[in-house]
């Protein structure tokens, strides 16, 4: 019985990693892209134009250039920006909540299409939420004296930008392939062994105050901790299976697309002299209210909510 959840862990994994890697590269070449428009100052129009978006939630207008880049890479590359400019404590918060919640948009939005949501609907979300958070956050943010911890700023080369690329993608590879061998067979063995009913029973009352079913508590813990790259495998492992419906799936998508990988990332910002808890709970209660108006909205339309149970 050892043997068949070790198995079956390795043939999922081999399963899974493969949709995980079309999207894995398409992320690395949007960094890659996004290093060498830097290089040759492309963009900046664009940029421009949106400045005065930024502006009006308490953010200076270089804030454009971070936020755009996040959503095509991934919180690395934000961390590595932000070392490099002079933003306050408080603009850093504003702009460290909206890239947590859109960043990495090639990965992300493909694990979430795969584990049955509507990819254009979890970008679209992602977006809006990230506004929406700073704006409210910029009308209650106490005033933060100081300002965030920066590095000298290095001008990288083209080639220097290739080949900080392919070392970082080679190292980031490296990681993923660990994390998801290990998760599947981890979460093979935990429900061979009864583990995930005790976790769903444990995390169950907790679900269902976030509006969330029971089943989904495994997938929850593994979305807040490891995030949606890294957990990817063991999220389209279940889809795979059918171990959860279509609605059940959406619905933690939709918390998910708000509030995900609460431990590391988080803690990353906190190396910049940024306060965790206004990174944490913010997101947890925006997800919070936007499952439960997805639920309202099922209630209203209950045609959709029927197609989407039938769609995994």
């Amino acid at each position: 019985m050892y043997q068949e959840s070790l198995a079956g862990g390795i043939e999922n994994l081999l399963l899974v990693f493969e949709d995980y890697a079309s999207g894995f590269f398409r992320g690395d070449v949007a960094y890659l892209l996004s290093g060498v428009a830097g290089c040759f100052c492309c963009g900046s129009s664009l940029l421009s134009a949106a400045a005065p978006l930024f502006t009006r939630i308490g953010l200076p207008g270089d804030a454009a250039l971070v936020f755009v880049t996040g959503i095509f890479t991934n919180i690395y590359t934000v961390i590595a920006l932000l070392s490099n400019m002079d933003f306050t404590v408080r603009e850093g918060i504003l702009l460290a909540m909206m890239c947590l919640i859109s960043h990495n948009y090639p990965v992300e939005t493909l694990v979430q299409k795969k584990t049955g949501s509507a990819g254009w609907k979890m970008v679209l979300l992602r977006f809006t939420c990230s506004f929406i958070a700073a704006a409210v956050l910029n009308l209650i943010l106490p005033e933060f004296a100081g300002r965030m911890i920066a590095q000298p700023s290095v001008d990288l080369g083209f080639r220097d930008t290739l080949f900080n690329w392919l070392q970082t993608s080679l190292w980031l590879s490296l990681k993923v392939v660990a994390l998801i061998t290990g998760l599947m067979i981890l979460q093979r063995l935990l429900e061979e062994f009864g583990v995930l009913k005790w976790i769903s029973s444990l995390l169950g009352p907790g679900m269902q105050l976030l509006g969330l079913p029971r089943q989904v508590a495994f997938l929850w813990v593994v979305g807040n901790t490891l995030g949606l790259a890294y957990g990817s495998a063991v999220l389209m492992d279940y889809a795979r299976q059918g171990k959860l419906t279509g609605t059940e799936a959406d619905l933690l998508n939709y918390h998910l697309a708000i509030s995900h990988s609460q431990l590391e990332d988080p803690l990353l910002f906190a190396v910049l002299g940024l306060p965790v808890v206004w990174l944490i709970v913010p997101r947890i209660l925006l997800a919070f209210i936007v499952v439960w108006l997805k639920r309202l909205a099922d209630f209203i339309f209950p045609a959709q909510a029927m197609a989407l149970s039938q769609k995994i």
